[in-house]
């Protein structure tokens, strides 16, 4: 049975990982008949956020392994202790999270730093040459990681005039897409979509990871 890893990143799309967008992937992959290996930095939270309100809650701490696990149903790996020989496959759920607690691409947007085990693992799957995914807003991790590579990455987050000027300082090369279809970086063996940064709806998220994901898998 083939293995795909799925770096998670908290628990909730303000601070974590985006919740549908995780199972989405998850469902895609069980129903592929894959084993998916879920992981996540054993880190600190950047800020936790009230998701009812949308505000930040000063008072309340969290661990990102810890809240990942609330998504695994406590089948959670610390991704320190994982290498691309654990998988055949990666791919990123988008949220906040992504850009908050796997780099702080949220604050210090092109300027950047992403945390040191998701970009060894990531650099580890491209030396590698094994295929992997980012959804959403997670692309701009593999940006920031893989930015000055030549040629440039290509990838997108849909058409978000902000996030694609970052991106693109950051060295990669965006291509506008619709929320259901995907982009395919062939030299990269990397696959990404729009996700929830265009979807209104979780149906629409859904049709671009469940073509994600079926490109990702048919890549092994």
């Amino acid at each position: 049975m083939a293995k795909v890893g799925v770096i998670l990143s908290g628990c909730g799309v303000y601070d974590g990982s985006e919740i549908h967008e995780a199972v989405i992937t998850l469902l895609a992959l069980s129903r592929a008949g894959v084993e998916a290996v879920c992981m996540a930095p054993n880190i600190d939270q950047m800020h936790v956020v009230n998701h009812l309100t949308g505000e930040v809650d000063e008072s309340d701490h969290r661990n990102v392994l810890v809240e990942s696990a609330r998504i695994a149903r406590g089948e959670v790996k610390d991704i320190s202790t994982l290498s691309a020989n654990d998988f055949d496959a990666l791919i990123i759920p988008g949220g906040f999270g992504a850009a908050k607690n796997l780099c702080d691409f949220a604050v210090n947007g092109p300027d950047c730093t992403v945390n040191s085990d998701v970009e060894r693992l990531v650099n580890e799957m491209v030396a590698a040459k094994k295929p992997f995914a980012a959804l959403c807003i997670a692309p701009a991790v593999i940006a920031k990681i893989l930015g000055t590579n030549s040629p440039a990455p290509q990838l997108t987050i849909g058409n978000d005039a902000g996030t694609i000027q970052a991106i693109e300082q950051m060295g990669a090369q965006h291509i506008n897409c619709p929320v259901s279809e995907i982009v395919i970086d062939e030299s990269l063996n990397f696959v990404s979509t729009p996700a929830y940064m265009l979807a209104g709806s979780i149906g629409e998220a859904a049709e671009g990871i469940e073509k994600t994901v079926q490109a990702l898998l048919n890549r092994i």
